[in-house]
């Protein structure tokens, strides 16, 4: 990063609380992702010929399970900050 530019959040929170914070917004983008995968109108309506909507809806989810592995990494990252045991907010 260029000088100036840093994120206050990465330095002025103990790293705990950063990771949760990140935890909490990937979370909030896994249920957008989910949403757009159910009630999207395009996969409501006929292909046109043109899109592939398997290969939409499977890179949808392999997006969807790519967020849910960045979430627990950062759970592990917690874990292993606190020694080890596995607590994590409610």
């Amino acid at each position: 990063m260029n000088e100036g530019t840093e994120r206050p959040i990465a330095t002025t929170l103990p790293f705990n609380e950063v990771c949760y914070h990140i935890r909490g917004h990937l979370k909030s983008w896994a249920e957008i992702l989910m949403d757009v995968r159910k009630k999207h109108p395009v996969f409501k309506s006929e292909p046109d010929g043109v899109r592939d909507d398997g290969e939409m809806i499977a890179n949808l989810m392999l997006a969807y399970r790519h967020l849910e592995d960045a979430t627990m990494r950062l759970g592990k990252a917690v874990q292993a900050f606190d020694g080890g045991k596995s607590v994590y907010p409610k």
